[in-house]
C-alpha cells in the first residue's frame, strides 16, 4: 500500500514537470485605433532553449488559425488569417510565443495558444474583445461637419448679398461662384468619407479634403470685399486676417490628429473651423451693415468713372 502511494507521487511529479507554465491575458480588447492586435503568450519554464524542439499552435474555438514547427522551420497558417505571425521569432526560444494579427482579421471570439518543447506541454486561453474606442468621438464628427456646411452657406449668403447690391462683372461673378461650388463638393465628398467610424486611410483622407480646401475661403472673401470696397477698409483686412488665421488653426489641429488614435487635439481643429465661422459671420453682417449705409451713395469706383464718361463724352462732341 505504501509503495503504491509512493509510485502514484513520483508518477504525479513527473507529469508536473512535463508541464510548461503559460502566463498571458485573460482578455485583450481591440477598438477602431488598432493597426495589428497582439495576442499575449509566454512561456516561463523553457527547459531546452532550443527552437528546434518547439511547436507552437494557435487556436480560435477550436480551430487551429497558426502553427510553427521548430525543428522544419515550416509554418502552417489558416488563408482567413493570412497577417498571422509570430511577435518574435528570434525570442521563441526565451519563451515569446505570442502571436500578431491584422485588426481586420482579428475577429473577436476565444483564442487558445498552445506550446509544446520536447516533451513537455502548456496551453493558456484569451477571448478577444472590441472596445468602445474610436478615431473621432460622434458629437465631434457632426460639429466638424456643421461647421463646414456653415462656411458653405455664409459665404453663398455673403455673394447673394453682393450680387443683389452691386454689380459685378461676369468675370469675378463666375469665378467666385466656380471657386465656391467646388469647395463645396470637394468637402461634401470629405464629409461623406469622414462621417464613417473608424481610423482608416478613407477617413483620414475625408478630413483632410474637409479641411485643405477650405484655403479657398481666403482669396475669396478677399475678393467679395474688393467687390464692395474699391479700397479696403481695415475692418475687411481684419476679417480676412481672422479668417486665415482660423484656417492655419484648423490645418494644425488636422496634422495634429491624423497621426494620433484616439485624437487628442480635436478641439484645435473645431476651434479652427469656428473661428472661420465667426469670421464668415462677421463678413456677412459687415458687408450687409455697410451695403445698407452706401444704398443711396454711387460705387465709389463708379462715382470716379461716371464723370470720366461724361467728360470724354463732351470731347468728342
Amino acid at each position: 500500500m505504501w509503495l503504491l502511494a509512493v509510485s502514484v507521487l513520483v508518477g504525479a511529479l513527473r507529469a508536473g514537470s512535463a508541464q510548461l507554465s503559460l502566463v498571458g491575458t485573460g482578455v485583450i480588447e481591440k477598438n477602431d485605433c488598432n493597426e495589428t492586435v497582439v495576442l499575449p503568450c509566454y512561456v516561463t519554464n523553457l527547459k531546452e532553449n532550443n527552437e528546434n524542439l518547439m511547436l507552437v499552435t494557435w487556436k480560435k474555438q477550436g480551430d487551429i488559425i497558426f502553427s510553427y514547427h521548430g525543428g522544419k522551420k515550416e509554418f502552417n497558417i489558416n488563408p482567413s488569417f493570412s497577417s498571422a505571425r509570430l511577435l518574435s521569432q528570434p525570442d521563441l526560444i526565451k519563451g515569446v510565443a505570442s502571436l500578431v494579427l491584422s485588426s481586420a482579421q482579428a475577429t473577436v471570439g476565444n483564442y487558445s495558444c498552445e506550446v509544446i518543447e520536447s516533451n513537455s506541454v502548456g496551453e493558456i486561453k484569451m477571448e478577444l474583445r472590441n472596445s468602445s474606442g474610436s478615431w473621432f468621438l460622434l458629437v465631434e464628427r457632426a460639429v466638424i461637419i456643421s461647421l463646414m456646411s456653415l462656411l458653405v452657406v455664409l459665404c453663398a449668403a455673403q455673394l447673394s448679398v453682393i450680387g443683389l447690391k452691386y454689380e459685378i462683372e461676369s468675370q469675378r461673378k463666375v469665378c467666385s461662384i466656380v471657386a465656391l461650388v467646388i469647395f463645396a463638393v470637394v468637402a461634401g465628398v470629405g464629409a461623406a468619407l469622414f462621417v464613417q467610424d473608424g481610423y482608416t486611410v478613407q477617413s483620414q483622407a475625408g478630413l483632410g479634403l474637409t479641411v485643405i480646401p477650405a484655403v479657398i475661403l481666403v482669396p475669396l472673401q478677399y475678393v467679395m470685399f474688393v467687390i464692395v470696397f474699391d479700397s479696403l477698409p481695415q475692418a475687411t483686412l481684419a476679417l480676412i486676417g481672422l479668417k486665415l488665421l482660423g484656417y492655419i488653426i484648423a490645418v494644425v489641429g488636422f496634422a495634429l490628429c491624423v497621426p494620433a488614435c484616439p485624437q487628442l487635439h480635436g478641439s484645435v481643429l473645431i476651434a479652427g473651423l469656428a473661428i472661420m465661422a465667426i469670421a464668415s459671420l462677421l463678413s456677412l453682417a459687415y458687408v450687409f451693415i455697410m451695403g445698407s449705409r452706401m444704398k443711396d451713395h454711387p460705387h465709389p469706383g463708379k462715382a470716379v468713372e461716371e464723370p470720366l464718361n461724361d467728360a470724354k463724352g463732351v470731347m468728342l462732341e
